[in-house]
């Protein structure tokens, strides 16, 4: 294990285990300051972006599934250009109901109206990520950034496993058509565990 890997996973447990003094998961800073939870209503509302390294993330919740584990995912997006700008999606993180990393995973275009970007442009972008924002909690997005970092060789792969999938899925159709097909959702995932949230290392590390 690399020593920034390891940095940034001790990062993970610093914040986990701060928030654990007092009861407290990630995801009860999601939800801090919300009135209400609804699915697939951004948390916070109106996202978090951070202007100095332009990274900007939301959350939302499924509805609730008997048997389904994921209680909701981060989407983590990058905007080169500002709060203006276009703005990229980079990964996104599926969370359970006690806020513990479960994958990572990229979706297609049409998901989450990005302006698109191919893998090589993204991976070149992955190391900006990076919040600092006290909104709605510090622990939280110096947590998501961890996360990211942590993982960051394997979301830089799971980006080119995307564009493999698309590609591959394209029968003859153009590009701009294949990424608004809504058959094609999730187009790669990884499992994972922290170890700090007291899952097991996923596959890669």
């Amino acid at each position: 294990m690399s020593e920034e890997r390891q940095r940034a996973l001790a990062e993970v447990a610093y914040c986990e285990a701060i928030l654990a003094k007092s009861g407290l998961t990630i995801l009860n800073e999601v939800f801090a300051d919300a009135a209400a939870i609804s699915a697939w209503e951004h948390h916070p509302p109106g996202d978090v972006f951070d202007p100095a390294s332009a990274s900007q993330w939301y959350y939302h919740c499924h509805p609730a599934t008997a048997g389904d584990r994921e209680h909701g995912h981060f989407h983590c997006f990058i905007r080169p250009a500002g709060a203006s700008g276009p703005v990229h999606h980079l990964v996104a993180v599926g969370v359970d109901a006690g806020g513990r990393p479960i994958r990572l995973f990229t979706v297609n275009q049409w998901v989450v109206g990005d302006a698109w970007i191919d893998a090589p442009t993204a991976i070149a972008l992955l190391s900006r990520f990076d919040v600092q924002m006290p909104r709605p909690s510090y622990l939280l997005n110096r947590w998501l950034s961890g996360l990211v970092r942590a993982y960051e060789p394997q979301i830089g792969q799971l980006l080119l496993d995307r564009d493999r999938t698309l590609a591959e899925s394209a029968g003859g159709r153009p590009a701009a058509v294949v990424r608004e097909d809504r058959s094609l959702e999730v187009l790669s995932e990884l499992p994972i565990g922290t170890g700090a949230s007291g899952g097991r290392p996923g596959a890669g590390d």
